[in-house]
C-alpha cells in the first residue's frame, strides 16, 4: 500500500509498504527515508487523536489505514513529553469534544 505521511512543517511524502505491514514497518520506513529516530515518531491516521497509532506490533489494517491513507507524523521531543502528555490527556473521555478535532489543517504539496 501507498500512504501519504505529513510532517507538522507541512511536508508530504509516500511511503511503499506491504499489506501486511506493522506500525513498526511504517516507523523504519518513515525514519529511513527521512533519517528520523523511529522510537521518537508520533503517528495519526487522518490527523485525530482517536487514531493514535501507539502500538508498534499492530497491522496498520488493524488501525484501518489503506491505501493512499494519509498519516500525520509528530516527533516525540526527547527531555520534553508535554506532547506525548497531550495526546494521552486528548484521548480521555473525559476531555471536552475540542480536543478531539483534527490536529492538521488542509495538506499542502507532495513530495515524492
Amino acid at each position: 500500500m501507498r500512504l501519504v505521511v505529513e510532517i507538522l512543517t507541512g511536508k508530504l511524502f509516500y511511503i511503499q509498504l506491504g499489506d501486511d505491514a506493522t506500525v513498526e514497518d511504517l516507523k523504519r520506513e518513515i525514519g529511513a527515508q527521512e533519517k528520523l529516530p523511529r522510537d521518537r515518531l508520533i503517528l495519526i491516521l487522518n490527523g485525530e487523536l482517536s487514531h493514535l497509532m501507539n502500538d508498534n506490533e499492530l497491522s496498520l489494517l488493524d488501525y484501518g489505514v489503506q491505501d493512499g491513507s494519509h498519516v500525520y507524523l509528530f516527533f516525540d521531543p526527547l527531555d520534553d513529553c508535554s506532547f506525548h502528555h497531550f495526546l494521552l490527556k486528548s484521548q480521555d473521555p473525559t476531555s471536552s469534544q475540542a480536543d478531539q478535532s483534527p490536529l492538521i489543517g488542509p495538506s499542502h504539496q507532495l513530495t515524492e
